[in-house]
């Protein structure tokens, strides 16, 4: 297993050896990732729960392949800005655990500024 800087690594490497860095302006990593993103969503367009929960059965590794593609895009942008992406994702979560408590949220899917 790779630590998220080993990976970081891999993905630099892969795309310096290229010479594609002239084309990952922040735009266009942007872009990127969120076509990936649709990729997996894609995967689950017009399924009921029953029938994803199926196609995830067959198309697990595929599924796998396109949430890979996104962590990429989400590893060379925060590299690319200078964001230590797990620095940010724990800060975030200790945000979200503020913003929905346990006592107001446990079994509630309303956003925080919806709750009344």
């Amino acid at each position: 297993m790779n630590s998220i800087d080993e990976l970081i690594k891999r993905i630099i490497t892969f795309r310096d050896d290229r010479d594609w860095k002239q084309f990952h302006n922040p735009k266009d990593l942007a872009l990127s990732l969120s076509l990936e993103a649709s990729e997996v969503v894609e995967h689950f367009q017009w399924k009921s729960k029953k029938e994803a929960e199926e196609y995830i059965k067959t198309y697990k590794n595929l599924i796998g392949e396109e949430l890979a593609d996104v962590l990429y895009w989400v590893l060379l942008m925060s590299h690319d800005m200078g964001i230590n992406i797990l620095d940010t994702l724990d800060k975030k979560i200790d945000t979200n655990v503020e913003k929905y408590p346990i006592e107001k949220f446990k079994g509630i899917h309303t956003k925080y500024n919806k709750l009344k």
